[in-house]
């Protein structure tokens, strides 16, 4: 007979097989009316999942973070209900839920239109108000065949023959008289899924992904736990909806992309100061920590990419090029350049670890539904370097990475960092006992410097696990940015070896690292997470000197001439234009610092100091101003001119 395992360690013992709900109400009534599923031995199951065994169980509420799951599966359930019902001989496909919501494909001649959506929505709230159970059922096969074919829902009976064995069993879901087929879990019934949702959006999207397969519809939709948590994600919408780093980029002159270079950048004079500061700042940084700066070709023949393991796994993501009837690939990757660098002359251990930085230019044939902005290109450069160790030095170069990204990270203004270790794919090179080692040694390294993470089975790289760091903006948007991957298998494959104290020869151990990852993608990140409104030591242009009439001008170019031999990017107005336009302008382009200089100040060897956000800082002195804002570009912002 079961006994059950409760969080708190305490147990609970059944003379009979019993479901989550059966141990809910044996609890309490308040929690068999909050129980909507259960974690049984750490998997999601239904409130109905029967237990005829000993288990751990977690009972699951709304209270719970994994109550989303469960409830963006139900919505797109209740969604695709809703469409059905509304429009009778609407082919339903796939419907999952997805980060913030879910989604539901649907093959249907007629376009959604918004007004649609409006009604879709109105009929989902009042299948929720049905209160309508939701039953788990057991079909063959061929009943689950012939059922959905009856029905001419010719992509259910695709996906059945495609997924299910011949003879083998699935899982239906029923809530009314609408079902589908489903693995679940799911809510005990419709009354459950809260109203906090809300459809968004049609799109195309071609079955399975495939450009020549037919084009469904697909119906975006978020859901969340109650109406506070939905308010507040559809203001971090219209938040996000105003910091489009593409709107801000054209607003404040910084960049373009246009169709003849799909998924590359145009960077103008103002983005590539921004660009030019950022890389700057990433190699002193790297000079600071031991780092070799190189430089390597952007075309490699095709040979070192099959030596190397990429051209199995990425051909299709290069692009390649012929000469001479020899095949090159534009990189799309580092590493195996870098390794070509190592294997120039004998390596001692002596000479470990070696760190050898670039700023590489990468390129990726990405999809060109894809593209976005910044955020996905096909051409881009990382803050890539490659550190070649003995494995006994593996905790210490771990540590030291993990130093340099959590100082870099706080000096852009990030300190919620979120850390995952991703182990070992399915797909991959190497032994399972070099798998355990790397594993290992990235695992002791960040309990060494005791750091919260979280594990990511099977999201390793081919070639090796890998500890991934992700930052959390001012929407609360999560950005994985850097990396430190452990390669035991590629420097063998290449070549790679070092002598050892003892004569012989080994090979290094090879840790792949990135801080920002992609230098584009990062820019979009900080122009949406500042708004445009940069730091003062990050933005193109740091201040701007305007003069009230033309009796100023002279004093004006004194001021900037000034600030220029300090090392600030400072530039002046002398446009005749009213003052108040001039600085409307200057605060629309987010320059930090706006200085007015009119006769008083001219006479006095002063400057009227407003900041972009409309502070007026008063008069100050050339020299207190010069100082201040030095100050301030040095300390990256822990020191603020208007303190």
């Amino acid at each position: 007979m079961p006994v059950v395992t409760l969080p708190d360690g305490s147990q609970r013992s059944y003379d009979r097989p019993v479901t989550i709900q059966d141990v809910a109400a044996d609890i309490g009534p308040g929690l068999a009316k909050a129980a909507l599923a259960g974690r049984v031995d750490g998997s999601l199951v239904d409130a109905g999942y029967l237990i005829s065994g000993d288990v751990d169980l977690a009972i699951v509420t709304a209270k719970d973070d994994t109550a989303l799951e469960l409830i963006r599966h139900d919505a797109a359930h209740v969604m695709a209900q809703a469409v059905q019902e509304l429009y009778p001989g609407t082919q339903v496909t796939i419907g999952p839920a997805i980060e913030n919501g879910f989604y539901y494909d649907f093959a249907r001649e007629e376009p959604f239109t918004p007004e649609d959506l409006t009604k879709i929505e109105a009929r989902m709230k009042e299948i929720v108000g049905r209160d309508l159970p939701i039953q788990r059922e057991v079909w063959s096969r061929d009943d689950a065949m012939k059922t959905f074919g009856d029905m001419g829902e010719s992509y259910k009976v695709e996906i059945i023959d495609d997924i299910i064995p011949e003879g083998e069993e699935l899982s239906v879901y029923r809530q009314g008289e609408w079902f589908d087929v489903c693995r679940g879990p799911h809510l005990p019934s419709t009354g459950k899924l809260p109203k906090a949702f809300k459809l968004m959006s049609v799109a195309g999207a071609y079955w399975r992904g495939d450009s020549r397969n037919p084009m469904l519809q697909r119906i975006y939709g978020t859901a969340w736990r109650n109406k506070d948590e939905l308010k507040a994600y559809l203001h971090r919408l219209e938040e996000a909806e105003k910091r489009d780093h593409r709107k801000l980029g054209k607003a404040m002159n910084l960049f373009h992309t246009q169709e003849e270079a799909p998924g590359m950048v145009f960077w103008h004079d103002k983005g590539w100061r921004i660009y030019l500061q950022i890389q700057d700042y990433i190699r002193d940084k790297l000079r600071d920590h031991g780092y070799q700066e190189v430089h390597t070709p952007s075309v490699i023949d095709r040979s070192l990419w099959e030596k190397s393991g990429h051209w199995d796994k990425f051909k299709d993501d290069m692009f390649t090029t012929e000469s001479e009837k020899r095949t090159f690939a534009i990189k799309p990757m580092n590493c195996p350049a870098h390794i070509q660098i190592y294997n120039q002359g004998l390596k001692s251990y002596r000479e470990l670890p070696l760190r050898l930085a670039e700023f590489g230019s990468c390129h990726r044939n990405e999809p060109s539904g894809t593209l976005h902005g910044l955020m996905r290109v096909r051409g881009f450069v990382q803050d890539d370097a490659h550190i070649f160790c003995s494995e006994d030095q593996i905790l210490d170069e771990v540590s030291a990475f993990i130093d340099l990204l959590f100082e870099v990270y706080r000096d852009f203004g990030f300190d919620d960092v979120i850390i995952k270790l991703s182990t070992r794919p399915e797909q991959r090179v190497g032994e399972d006992h070099l798998w355990d080692r790397a594993e290992k040694a990235l695992e002791d390294a960040l309990n060494h410097k005791q750091l919260d993470w979280q594990l990511q089975p099977g999201e390793g790289a081919f070639y090796g696990p890998k500890i991934e760091f992700s930052l959390k903006d001012c929407l609360e948007r999560v950005w994985q940015l850097g990396t430190i991957q452990l390669d035991f298998s590629m420097p063998a494959r290449l070549g790679a070896t070092y002598i050892a104290e003892d004569g012989s020869r080994q090979v290094p151990v090879m840790l792949h690292r990135a801080i920002l990852g992609s230098l584009e993608r990062f820019i979009g990140i900080l122009i949406e997470h500042y708004a445009g409104a940069l730091p003062t030591w990050l933005a193109p242009e740091q201040a701007v000197v305007m003069d009230i009439t033309d009796k100023q001008a002279e004093y004006a170019k004194k001021v900037e001439e000034t600030l220029k031999n300090q090392g600030v990017r400072v530039k002046s107005d002398l446009r005749n234009e009213k003052i108040g336009f001039k600085i409307r302008e200057h605060t629309l382009q987010r320059i930090p610092y706006l200085l007015v200089v009119g006769d008083r100040e001219a006479e006095s060897n002063t400057v009227a100091v407003r900041t972009r956000s409309g502070k007026d800082l008063g008069a100050m002195s050339l020299q207190a101003l010069s100082n201040g804002l030095t100050a301030e570009i040095a300390s990256r912002g822990r020191t603020i001119l208007e303190n």
